[in-house]
């Protein structure tokens, strides 16, 4: 099992696509060329396009003998640099790095100035509006806990359930940086930038905390909007019953 960290800007999310670059297909690529296996990757979550991660988990089956320590290094030897091994671990067959996540953690990040920040541009969104993150955490409150969040959802395809349990949503701000913290067990599709996007009408005054709660009540699908850009979306970490630090390195 591995933890991934990558800028998501030149891909098409993590999942593979005929034709086009992935994060998935990039991985399975140096595995093979560190090993001679071909061995497909299963990962925590399925980021999207231009969506980033400090802390992706993947998994996957190799008899390769290398310790933990070299296969970081050799993978990290073949794989872009817009992509890194941070660590390797060596888990149970019957671990299952999707079902086994307790939870998931995922941050937003935003610019809010007047001007944009070109250092940022890739990893955080720019809102020039001021944005009143008092009545941001007032809307948050409604969303922790478990609810049928239908209204967050861009497109029902693919979707079983739409009810999720959100353990944390909080908006802190630095100066002029401005971060969506969400943690829960799984995620919809777009969930967490739907989220955003109608955060930042509360921010900016256009949606009331009041909206905001009928919004989420109304259960309606591509209710809540607009969508935020993906760049400004990042997978911080990928929490399990034992800590991956607890299993044997590989």
């Amino acid at each position: 099992m591995l933890v991934v960290e990558y800028d998501g800007t030149a891909y098409c999310g993590f999942q593979l696509q005929a034709g086009q670059p992935t994060i998935q297909e990039e991985l399975e690529g140096a595995i093979t060329r560190l090993s001679g296996e071909k061995r497909r990757v299963i990962p925590a979550s399925r980021t999207d396009t231009g969506v980033h991660a400090l802390g992706q988990v993947v998994s996957f089956r190799i008899e390769s003998s290398l310790n933990a320590k070299a296969f970081v290094n050799g993978l990290n030897y073949y794989l872009p640099e817009d992509i890194a091994v941070r660590a390797a671990y060596s888990v149970p067959e019957s671990f299952y790095v999707r079902k086994a996540a307790v939870s998931r953690e995922y941050s937003y990040f935003i610019i809010n100035s007047e001007t944009r920040s070109p250092l940022e541009r890739y990893r955080a969104y720019h809102v020039s509006g001021d944005l009143n993150v008092e009545n941001m955490n007032r809307a948050c409150e409604v969303l922790i806990g478990e609810h049928d969040l239908a209204s967050f959802v861009t497109s029902m395809e693919g979707v079983k359930s739409t009810v999720r349990r959100i353990f944390k949503a909080q908006v802190t701000k630095e100066k002029s940086l401005v971060v969506f913290d969400i943690v829960a067990k799984s995620f919809m599709p777009h969930q967490v930038r739907n989220t955003v996007g109608l955060l930042i009408r509360a921010g900016l005054g256009k949606v009331s905390v009041k909206e905001f709660y009928g919004i989420v009540k109304r259960k309606t699908p591509g209710l809540a909007k607009p969508t935020a850009p993906a760049h400004g979306l990042c997978l911080i970490k990928v929490n399990y019953p034992i800590p991956l630090e607890e299993y044997q390195n590989k």
